[in-house]
């Protein structure tokens, strides 16, 4: 019985799609030439490894692009819609009050982007290289102060880069609503740092180099420190007596002020000076950035009050500390000790005090403001370029 070329045709084709790895190989070593004399069995065994791994390829690609796929496009689909007008993008705040956009690249090419990153690897749905502030928002009604320092971030930003500014960029859009909500025991009065973790009192690691370079100089800090004193506390030979809220009691010799080094005074402890130049943490280019040695008169304290910011923290190098002599921060006493540091973060409550009597003398430490050890170096640069000294 003869058999229909179509029939034959599509009984040929059902046997090649049954196919499978085993016949495959045994095809292709009935092709190799025989391992008789004059053969090349070398050859055989090349070809049959050579089909082993285009399958073992084709068979991982089969297998890795189906989950790749449906983690993809479950991704796309919890996307939230953007809404949109004949002007762009709109977004209200909690009060309805509008908002200004940042200046940012085309949205609708960025969300192309990503679609494309998202097809492009697997389980790689988003891409890492996005701007980070890419739909940031800053308030329309903010105040002056605030668009001021937002104005600053936009130029450092124009120069440098948004990348690592989420932080300073939110803090300077809720700035008004941090600080309304922080908690009395810390309150920052100018510029508060979201998402800063911080205690009153830092341990020696937080900034040990520093630290260490501050007690190693300690004798030479002092002696300077003592030459000074004796010439006499006159604002006319560089000191400050007292001042706005201060009592008469608290003086300060300051090398630097507001990131501005004060030259006269760092002519007259010019190894003292050199010490501060090797700091690799002293906020010495920021109006935030202070290093001077203050004097508590037995008798004398401090009224409780806060630091500008959360950004720093306060380094106090002890030269004399008489008994009877307290500091409180966020509720926590220590005491100082003559040649050792303490690190506080002065944007909590705190207060100073001297309860010694005549003879004890006045109480020395020498202050220097150190940058906060989780305030990144990317954003150190933002805030030297916001909060820049005036000279």
């Amino acid at each position: 019985m003869r058999t229909s070329p179509a029939l034959a045709v599509a009984h040929s084709e059902s046997v090649m799609m049954q196919w499978d790895l085993e016949s495959l190989v045994s095809v292709v070593l009935s092709r190799a030439p025989s391992p008789g004399l004059g053969g090349r069995p070398l050859t055989g065994l090349l070809w049959a490894l050579l089909v082993l791994f285009l399958w073992y390829c084709y068979r991982v690609g089969v297998e890795s692009a189906g989950p790749a796929r449906a983690q993809c496009s479950r991704h796309r689909r919890r996307r939230p819609p953007r809404l949109q007008s004949a002007s762009g993008p709109v977004s209200l705040g909690d009060a309805g009050l509008p908002f200004i956009a940042m200046e940012t690249a085309g949205e609708e090419e960025e969300d192309e982007e990503e679609e494309e990153e998202e097809l492009g690897g697997a389980g790689r749905c988003r891409g890492y290289l996005t701007p980070v502030l890419g739909h940031a928002l800053f308030p329309g009604q903010a105040p002056p102060p605030s668009r001021r320092l937002y104005g600053a971030l936009q130029e450092y930003a124009k120069r440098y880069s948004w990348a690592g500014m989420g932080r300073i960029h939110k803090g300077l859009r809720e700035q008004g609503r941090l600080l309304s909500e922080r908690h009395s025991i810390q309150r920052p009065q100018v510029f508060f740092l979201p998402d800063v973790p911080s205690i009153p009192f830092f341990p020696r690691d937080a900034q040990r180099h520093d630290i260490e370079v501050l007690e190693a100089s300690y004798p030479i800090i002092l002696s300077e420190f003592q030459a000074v004193y004796q010439r006499g506390v006159d604002p006319k030979l560089g000191w400050t007596v007292g001042g706005p809220g201060q009592p008469k009691g608290y003086s300060v010799f300051s090398l630097y002020s507001k990131g501005v080094c004060v030259a006269l005074n760092c002519r007259s402890c010019p190894r003292t000076y050199r010490t501060l130049s090797s700091l690799r943490t002293f906020m010495g280019a920021n109006a935030f950035g202070h290093a001077a040695f203050a004097l508590l008169r037995p008798g004398t304290s401090l009224p409780q009050g806060y630091g500008p910011t959360n950004t720093r923290l306060r380094c106090h190098l002890g030269l004399q500390t008489p008994p009877n002599c307290e500091l409180v921060v966020g509720g926590e006493p220590q005491c100082w000790s003559e040649g050792h540091c303490l690190l506080v973060d002065d944007s909590f409550l705190h207060s100073v005090s001297h309860n010694g009597t005549v003879e004890d003398g006045p109480r020395v430490v020498f202050t220097v403001d150190l940058w906060h050890p989780n305030v990144a170096a990317a954003e150190r640069q933002a805030l030297d370029y916001i909060f820049a000294p005036e000279q």
